[in-house]
């Protein structure tokens, strides 16, 4: 992580990162960051804390570290690895900053409400002894952040990658490009987080096909409102940037939107009375 300062705060150019990297130093750094970050986490978690099993018999506070280490140093790192550009800023003008707050709402809601509509339409449990919020395990508040940050920079650099090869002049055709990137990196790392986490013992659920496949596209409309309406911000370099409040409503928004297409889904494809998260 020592070397990201440096690499992350070089400014975008041609060949193999034309058209990735943000116009933004501040946003292309923090997307950088989460990016080279987030191999870290995911390796001590995959690799060794699920295939040792280090997992059983954590407890309710050891499940709690878990999630910590995994998210603290999103938050933590960026202080002290951020470019001279970022920290002669205020802090609320760090897009850093911005983007964890709007990820943390994001992120809460997920949990908080969207949990459940896994538990009541798809079945689903988590059955590990835990601290829990509305009956979601805390650690998976923290969890799920770390998670969102690597999808949503990643998200990020494709959709812009995208929105260049296209070009201005087109813009239906742009359109259609960002919406084909956006459905198919939003299933496919839908897909990709139920078949990992599938190897930890402790989540379960009814029909395991039909997660994979139904539930990955219920998982995947997270994504179909959060990748574009997080690419927005910051990103054009002639508009006013975000104020945190304004942060704070557009994530509050994407969440209002899938809360309704997911209780949309509920009614027109299971027909289960009542909102889940009230059940």
């Amino acid at each position: 992580m020592g070397a990201t300062r440096s690499r992350t705060s070089a400014r975008p150019g041609g060949g193999v990162w034309a058209g990735f990297l943000a116009p933004s130093p501040s946003k292309r750094w923090t997307e950088l960051f989460f990016l080279a970050y987030s191999p870290v986490w995911i390796t001590w978690v995959l690799f060794i804390l699920v295939p040792f099993k280090l997992y059983e018999g954590l407890g309710e506070w050891g499940y709690m570290a878990i999630g910590l280490a995994a998210a603290l140093p999103v938050f933590l790192l960026p202080p002290l690895l951020q470019p001279k550009h970022e920290a002669g800023k205020p802090w609320v003008q760090r897009y850093w900053v911005k983007a964890n707050i709007w990820i943390a709402i994001f992120s809460f809601v997920g949990n908080y409400v969207w949990t459940h509509y896994f538990y009541q339409v798809l079945g689903a449990a988590y059955t590990f002894k835990a601290h829990e919020l509305n009956g979601v395990p805390i650690t998976l508040y923290f969890m799920t952040h770390a998670y969102f940050a690597l999808y949503h920079a990643l998200a990020n650099v494709l959709i812009r990658k995208a929105r260049s090869m296209v070009g201005p002049r087109s813009p239906n055709l742009r359109i259609l490009a960002e919406a084909v990137v956006v459905f198919v990196l939003a299933y496919s790392t839908a897909y990709a987080e139920t078949l990992t986490i599938s190897h930890f013992p402790y989540y379960t659920h009814k029909d395991k096909e039909r997660m994979y496949t139904v539930g990955s596209l219920f998982y995947a409309i997270y994504f179909f409102v959060s990748f574009p309406m997080f690419f927005r911000m910051d990103e054009d370099p002639k508009a006013k940037p975000y104020t945190l409040w304004k942060v704070v409503v557009d994530s509050l928004a994407a969440c209002m939107l899938v809360t309704l297409l997911l209780d949309f889904w509920r009614l027109a494809v299971t027909a289960q009375p009542g909102l889940p998260w009230l059940a």
